[in-house]
């Protein structure tokens, strides 16, 4: 089956939700597939020691949050 963008264009809205839907629950099945990259790997070791080296130095999420949703 060969269908292309603009078919799906064509999809009632609900339709065209339930499709994503659809298609991210096949992806997150198969998504024990996919790993992290040996500099992705390095970088979040990185990220948990400086944590644990600093645990305080972080900002809370609650203030995170908050400024991301201001810089928005």
């Amino acid at each position: 089956m060969n269908v292309s963008v603009d078919d799906l264009r064509q999809l009632p809205l609900s339709e065209r939700i339930q499709l994503v839907e659809d298609l991210w629950d096949s992806i997150a099945e198969d998504a024990s597939g996919v790993g992290l990259s040996p500099e992705q790997v390095a970088e979040l070791d990185r990220r948990l020691d400086a944590l644990e080296a600093q645990p305080a130095a972080g900002t809370p999420w609650h203030i995170a949050r908050e400024r991301i949703l201001a810089s928005l």
